[in-house]
């Protein structure tokens, strides 16, 4: 949708973003620990470009994803995918499933679809901010510059208790106060914008690579 914006008016919006202290991984009343889990990707770096099949440009599909180092006690999993560098108010909502079980480890590509009411094992695909079920591909208006892709991974002491179909901010106030530990992996995506070679290369990270690093 939004590659059809001229890009004269994504480049006067350049410095209208949400920003990245509206994450919810850096407020302090969600992420009151230190608690780490090293999430990551087979697909794309920490830090890296998204390759284009993930993207509105490609197939659109929802990338892989490996985590590691979920601490005892952990009752379920909660995934959050946030754009901050959307010309909105707030980050916009790429992905959110929550009740994924303690022994899960990865989802698979393409596994961020629309499930109804949810699976058999008790995870639940959410509303992104096209209030859709699954993965919103990214889309980011042309001349708007570098956008970044924060995945979240939250432990939880406690399931989730929402009602049907939530949205971002009921599942963000149902995880507060209930955080074990957290991951977080960052890809990048732009529009008519210089893309370097290592950009493009899609380089593969290993199950246990960079996990919580500063993009």
């Amino acid at each position: 949708m939004l590659e059809h914006l001229p890009r004269w008016l994504g480049s006067l919006m350049t410095n209208v973003r949400a920003g990245h202290a509206k994450l919810a991984i850096v407020q302090d009343d969600v992420m009151p620990g230190s608690g780490f889990i090293d999430l990551s990707s087979p697909a794309f770096a920490n830090g890296g470009r998204l390759p284009q099949r993930f993207t509105a440009d490609g197939e659109g599909v929802s990338p892989p994803l490996v985590w590691d180092g979920v601490p005892e006690g952990t009752v379920s999993l909660v995934l959050l995918v946030e754009d901050p560098d959307a010309p909105a108010p707030q980050p916009m909502v790429h992905a959110l499933i929550w009740n994924l079980p303690p022994d899960v480890r990865r989802l698979a590509e393409g596994e961020i679809v629309a499930d109804g009411f949810g699976t058999a094992d008790g995870r639940d695909v959410g509303r992104n901010s096209f209030f859709l079920e699954g993965w919103l591909p990214p889309d980011p208006p042309p001349g708007h510059g570098v956008h970044d892709y924060v995945f979240q991974l939250f432990a939880l002491s406690e399931a989730v208790d929402v009602d049907d179909n939530p949205g971002r901010s009921e599942v963000v106030s149902a995880i507060t106060g209930r955080v074990l530990a957290a991951g977080m992996l960052v890809g990048t995506y732009s529009r008519e914008e210089p893309v370097r070679v290592e950009d493009v290369t899609e380089t593969p990270v290993a199950a246990g690579g960079p996990g919580m690093e500063t993009a």
